[in-house]
């Protein structure tokens, strides 16, 4: 995916006090950033916030953090942000894979919501559900884990499928056209998922549970 650069994206972000700069302070303590102890949801890869804004609005007592490493898309989320001023609602800008730096068995779901597939077998290890990644979510799950995936990706879903049940996962809720099924109710859509509805392609979707 080629990402539109936007001028000054990097100081507009940082100018938000959404956008929650040093991340690594409240490792253990981010109670005290939302200021109570509702538990915490994130969404890796949260584009332009679409979801994960919608997600915070209709559940105010749960806590929501995006997480997105690209200043030019993370604009157009704090920007929504700056609209409502959801007080459930912060932005982190790190790499998925050094989540663990910022946060210690605090987070109770994790969505991840049309990914990239990395489609070449030699870029497997950067799909959000290999190995590497599932060792870090493990790190910062609070007890019970959740994963929620959503992808038009039929490949990389059949690969999640696989490694989310080799790491222990136990799946329920699987379909392989989300947007014709019983799944479909409350179904809150990405900007992605918006665009391909339109085009009649299928969306797949699963959730993962472990102890």
């Amino acid at each position: 995916m080629r990402i539109k650069k936007i001028k000054y994206a990097k100081e507009k972000i940082e100018a938000s006090s959404y956008l929650v700069l040093d991340a690594e302070n409240y490792k253990g303590n981010w109670s005290s950033v939302f200021k109570n102890n509702n538990k915490i949801r994130i969404e890796i890869g949260c584009g332009k916030g679409n979801f994960i804004t919608e997600m915070a609005r209709l559940n105010p007592d749960t806590n929501f953090i995006g997480i997105e490493m690209f200043d030019s898309v993370l604009l157009r989320a704090i920007e929504k942000q700056e609209e409502l001023k959801l007080p459930n609602l912060r932005f982190v800008r790190i790499n998925a894979l050094y989540l663990s730096d910022i946060f210690d068995k605090e987070i109770d779901t994790i969505y991840l919501n049309f990914s990239d597939p990395w489609p070449k077998k030699r870029h497997y290890k950067r799909r959000l559900t290999s190995e590497q990644f599932l060792d870090v979510y493990d790190r910062i799950f609070s007890s019970d884990c959740k994963i929620v995936q959503k992808t038009d990706n039929e490949e990389l879903f059949i690969y999640s499928i696989e490694t989310l049940s080799s790491h222990g996962y136990k799946l329920s809720n699987i379909t392989f056209d989300l947007h014709n099924s019983k799944f479909n109710d409350n179904n809150i859509q990405t900007e992605y998922e918006m665009k391909f509805s339109l085009l009649n392609k299928k969306i797949f979707k699963l959730e993962a549970y472990k102890k």
